[in-house]
């Protein structure tokens, strides 16, 4: 059930087209017509890279839409995607959403219980797979009863593909069979176009459904915020299997970019990525530090520095680290972005730019620093800061609330969740997000640390976020988490886990005398532990859940 909304006021009638309906099909049709012969460079399963036009793409999207309807795809039908960031991803990004078909977003990361439990919340019927996740497929196929339609995607003739899934169709010869043209509907704009779950560290996946109108205008903001133009070329580094890749194809599609789809990559393949992003002349990329840090190490190693100045990067997930800003920045000239939102938030809510007033006012330091926020809001999206009471605190950038959030992007509600279990999740018709945070005269906000995240010591909060933040800057430490443990005496105290850098040694005088300069004597960690590797969640965040699961005695039990 939808979160109380403000009445609405009805006044003098206009004479517009205001019963002419945003829909996705729209951008892709404009994109193919206007700028037909704009690339789009897709990495193929081999691994080399291959290139076609948003007109060739178009003519392909319509033949899916035609194979899907043949299958029995059509309006509210749910249809799920199970692949990486390849070009028949891209294709099906229009193709189902244009049947006013559901195009249902399937993390291939989550394990078969959680992905077996989205597939059924969202009463999915069908199933477009890549060959390479076969396995994947094959091992959650007998849980899900609802599912009669697997599509298998692959460039090999279908005579070679050996598989399990019950009435498996091949993804090419269905567009080889399929009519070249298609009758686009006009959808109601309030029909979902695609659907996410969330990937929380606790409790089942939550479906939220975005609109047409929703991404349409979302695409709008993000393109204004990045300033995107024909002129950009865009490479979707963040998986397309979560928040629509943060809503940049569609951005990317409306401003008829140059569109670079890596397909599938891992952390061995980041040096290639980077390549690639240079030889096709990248000005902008969404991705996380996780992804960034080694693309940036791996230009270190270049002998000839690329000139990457027209270089716009979303950050996400986690704050980047000054010395990841400041590293991209001296040897590329690229800008490292800071964006925040979450799933409910489609997902864009704030952008880091610096205004031009602050420019001439600030100093290089404080420009700096600056930096280190997450951004000012998205016009269309309102954000509150709510104390405990749920009442608002000033824009000072000292007092801390909630982060509060409502707009035409922003969820009301959470698919097939009873309404007072999603009722702690609303606020006046504002989505609460968990995190807190302070926003500034200025208009910046900036994230301080989850609710369930900040460490409460002696009666007072430590921010976990801005003691990572500061340790990643040290110049021996690659990597770093910080959680709140039990403390027999304290309540918690901070416990950090550190990745240190190749050949490196960390103690921990160390990392508390790098710390002193930001935080008290008292905030201090009295523990710290050198690791391989942070756990983190499927979208690349810190797993605190794992963390406190594994570290949760180190400063004693907890027998209350």
């Amino acid at each position: 059930m939808p979160a109380p909304t403000r009445p609405v006021v009805t006044g003098y009638p206009s004479t517009m087209g205001d019963d002419v309906q945003l829909n996705t099909t729209t951008l892709i049709r404009h994109a193919a017509r206007t700028h037909g012969d704009q690339e789009i460079v897709y990495r193929t399963t081999e691994g080399g890279w291959e290139c076609y036009t948003f007109a060739d793409a178009f003519e392909r999207i319509a033949r899916c839409a035609s194979a899907l309807a043949g299958l029995g795809a059509g309006p509210a039908t749910r249809v799920g995607i199970l692949d990486w960031n390849s070009r028949r991803h891209f294709e099906l990004y229009w193709a189902v959403p244009g049947l006013a078909a559901v195009m249902v977003q399937l993390n291939l990361r989550l394990g078969p219980e959680d992905l077996a439990f989205v597939v059924n919340d969202s009463g999915s019927s069908i199933i477009c797979v890549d060959e390479s996740l076969l396995p994947v497929a094959e091992a959650v196929a007998p849980m899900l009863p609802g599912v009669r339609t697997w599509v298998v995607m692959t460039d090999k003739p279908w005579d070679q593909i050996r598989t399990t899934l019950p009435n498996a169709h091949h993804f090419e010869d269905l567009l080889a069979a399929a009519e070249p043209g298609f009758d686009w509907p006009e959808i109601d704009e309030r029909s979902a176009y695609g659907a996410c779950y969330t990937t929380g560290t606790t409790g089942r996946p939550k479906g939220v459904y975005y609109s047409h109108r929703a991404i349409c205008l979302h695409a709008y903001a993000l393109a204004t915020a990045l300033r995107m133009s024909p002129d950009d070329c865009t490479m979707l580094v963040t998986p397309m299997f979560h928040v629509q890749a943060w809503g940049l194809p569609q951005a990317a599609t409306l401003t008829a970019n140059k569109i670079v789809l890596p397909g599938r990559y891992g952390a061995e393949d980041l040096a290639a990525l980077t390549d690639a992003l240079i030889a096709e002349d990248v000005t902008v990329a969404n991705g996380a530090p996780a992804i960034f840090g080694p693309m940036l190490d791996h230009i270190r190693t270049l002998e000839e520095k690329p000139d990457l100045r027209r270089l716009r990067m979303m950050s996400g997930a986690t704050e980047p680290p000054l010395a990841l800003m400041k590293g991209f920045r001296d040897l590329t000239g690229a800008e490292v972005l800071q964006v925040y939102g979450a799933s409910e938030t489609t997902p864009l809510v704030t952008m880091n730019w610096s205004k031009p007033g602050l420019r001439a006012r600030l100093s290089d330091h404080e420009l700096v620093e600056l930096r280190r926020k997450q951004g000012l809001p998205t016009p269309l999206v309102d954000i509150r800061l709510v104390d405990a009471a749920g009442q608002d605190v000033p824009w000072d950038g000292i007092a801390q609330g909630e982060i509060c959030m409502r707009g035409p992007w922003v969820t009301t509600g959470y698919h097939n969740m009873p309404a007072a279990e999603a009722a702690d999740r609303f606020l006046d018709g504002y989505w609460r997000s968990g995190d807190i945070g302070t926003i500034d005269p200025d208009g910046y906000l900036k994230v301080t640390d989850r609710l369930k995240d900040v460490v409460k010591s002696g009666g007072e909060w430590i921010s976990s976020i801005d003691m990572e933040n500061l340790l990643m800057s040290h110049p021996s430490v690659a990597q770093a988490a910080v959680v709140g443990l039990y403390h027999p005496k304290w309540q918690e105290r901070p416990f950090v886990l550190v990745v240190p850098r190749a050949g490196h040694e960390v103690s921990l005088a160390d990392l508390r005398a790098h710390l002193s300069g930001a935080f008290a004597s008292w905030q201090l960690p009295e523990a710290f532990q050198v690791v391989d590797e942070i756990p983190r969640t499927s979208v690349g965040k810190i797993d605190k859940k794992v963390i406190r699961a594994t570290y949760g005695s180190y400063y004693g039990t907890d027998e209350r």
